[in-house]
Order: C-alpha cells, then sequence, then structure tokens
C-alpha cells in the first residue's frame, strides 16, 4: 500500500511515524497526508533517533515494541535531549504498566492498537496547536524583552533596533562573541548588555582593559598563580578568569594583547581550561 500523491500544507505540520510493520507506518502516513500533514517514516528505532537528530518535528508516533530498540528506550533517548517535541506512544500490548512507564518518561500520551482514526488525529491537532501556542508565546515574550531591556544604551535608530536584536540573540549562547567599533562607540556597554540578557546574569561580569597591563602582569592577573608550590607556605591569588567562571569575561582592546598571549588565549577559549601560573 502506497501512500497518495497530496501536496501536504507545511503549516499542518510534519510527523515522524517510527514503527517496524510497513502496513501501520503506510497507514499512519495515509490517514495523516490525507489531512494535510507532512509525514516522514522510519521503520526502526535506530533510523527514528537519526530523523529526530536530524530535523525538527511537530510530533513523534513512536512504536512500543521494535525488534533493534524499545520505544521506551528510544523514547528516554530523546527525552534525554529535547523535552519539547510532543510524542505518542502506539502498541498493540495495551497494558497500563506500559502507559504510566511512558508517561513517566515524558510521552504525552499513549494509543493501543487498534485505534480510533478520528480520536488520534484529533489529538495530533490539539497537541501541535497547543505547542506551537506556548512556542509563539514564550519567542514573543523573549523578544519584547530583548528590544526593551537595554536602559543603559540609548538610540532607537533601525541600525541600533538590529543591534540590540542581534544582541538579543546570541545572548543564551555560550559562544565567544567579538564586538567591533571604533573607540568610545560603547563595546563594553554591548557586551554588559549581552551579559544582563544571558543565563549568566546573575554571576559576574569582569571587565579586562587588555591594553594596559604588561604582558607578565596580564597573563598572572587572567590565570592566576601559585606560590611556593612545592613547600608548606603555599600562597594562591585568583585570576580573572576563575572570578568570571559562570560568568562573562570581557576583553577590552584584545587586538592589543601580544601575539605570544593571543595563542594561550586562543587555547583557553578553545579548550575551555587553564593552569595558574607556578601551578602543576
Amino acid at each position: 500500500m502506497s501512500a497518495p500523491e497530496i501536496s501536504a500544507s507545511p503549516d499542518k505540520g510534519r510527523v515522524l511515524v517510527v514503527d517496524d510493520e510497513v502496513d501501520i507506518r503506510e497507514g499512519l502516513e495515509t490517514l495523516l497526508c490525507l489531512e494535510g500533514y507532512t509525514v516522514d517514516l522510519a521503520a526502526n528505532g535506530a533510523e527514528g533517533l537519526r530523523k529526530i537528530e536530524s530535523r525538527a518535528y511537530d510530533m513523534v508516533l513512536l512504536d512500543l515494541m521494535m525488534p533493534d530498540r524499545s520505544g521506551m528506550d528510544v523514547l528516554r533517548d530523546v527525552r534525554g535531549r529535547d523535552r519539547e517535541t510532543p510524542i505518542f506512544m502506539i502498541t498493540a500490548y495495551g497494558s497500563v504498566e506500559a502507559a504510566v512507564e511512558a508517561l513517566k518518561l515524558g510521552a504525552n500520551d499513549y494509543f493501543s492498537k487498534p485505534w480510533d482514526n478520528e480520536k488520534l488525529l484529533i489529538e495530533i491537532d490539539r497537541m501541535i496547536s497547543k505547542r506551537r501556542l506556548e512556542y509563539e508565546n514564550t519567542h514573543l515574550k523573549r523578544a519584547l524583552k530583548q528590544r526593551y531591556s537595554f536602559p543603559n544604551i540609548i538610540g532607537k535608530s533601525d541600525r541600533m533596533l538590529r543591534l540590540l536584536d542581534l544582541v538579543g540573540q546570541v545572548a543564551s549562547s555560550r559562544s565567544t562573541i567579538l564586538i567591533t567599533g571604533e573607540t568610545g562607540t560603547g563595546k563594553e556597554l554591548i557586551a554588559k548588555a549581552i551579559h544582563t540578557n544571558s543565563p549568566r546574569s546573575e554571576r559576574v561580569f569582569v571587565p579586562v582593559n587588555s591594553g594596559s597591563l604588561p604582558a607578565d602582569l596580564l597573563e598572572s592577573t587572567l590565570f592566576g598563580h601559585v606560590k611556593g608550590a612545592f613547600t608548606s607556605a603555599i600562597q594562591t591569588k585568583k585570576g580573572y578568569f576563575e572570578v568570571a567562571d559562570h560568568g562573562t569575561i570581557f576583553f577590552d582592546e584584545i587586538g592589543t594583547i601580544s601575539p605570544e598571549m593571543q595563542a594561550k588565549l586562543l587555547r583557553v577559549i578553545q579548550e575551555k581550561e587553564f593552569i595558574a601560573l607556578g601551578a602543576t
């Protein structure tokens, strides 16, 4: 049995069907395509996981009993990194224990074979609509907060609003961010705005005036140092990196740092670790 040639509406939603039975997969594909959904199919748990990792879905229909990996195993793996995508379990074994366990692991609903097609379609539509409303509400609140939560930055021109929108987009990232601009244009203000709107906002913001410190003093200031590492009189001084742990560190005029020091900074940025001067 093959699915009919139907042009699905992209707004209706994309559904992934993970089931080892060909008749079940193709039957659900036909049912959902007739309702206007875009449907992808997976014949086993491993294939289903690959597809879930490769793209976003509005709904996953997941069979409980499969030969390679059980639906419970797949559900557990997905929920380990994705708590949002709606997942309905489908099975020929309609035990209360299995249903309870699936719901505990994060399934949104549970359908036993044979199911009522009309009820299944109603629940899929309801769940996708609910998830989209929640998503839109969350992102609307975030967008409003990002646009209007920069009290120390003055400017309402189109260029400034685009800059603030970009600040809001990158604030949630843990990536290293390069801020460019002429002296006096407010690079540190932008850095503070990124910090304030980030998950690190409750932690410390540490500005480093890179150009005003000699190379040897800058290294000690950044990495800290340990004196007397092999004696009983050990003295430890924290560096800026340790002080800024879980927060934000901002290098002002980083281009003035010596190439040797830049190489050491690059290692910290890449490896996310460092050794204090004099430490082992």
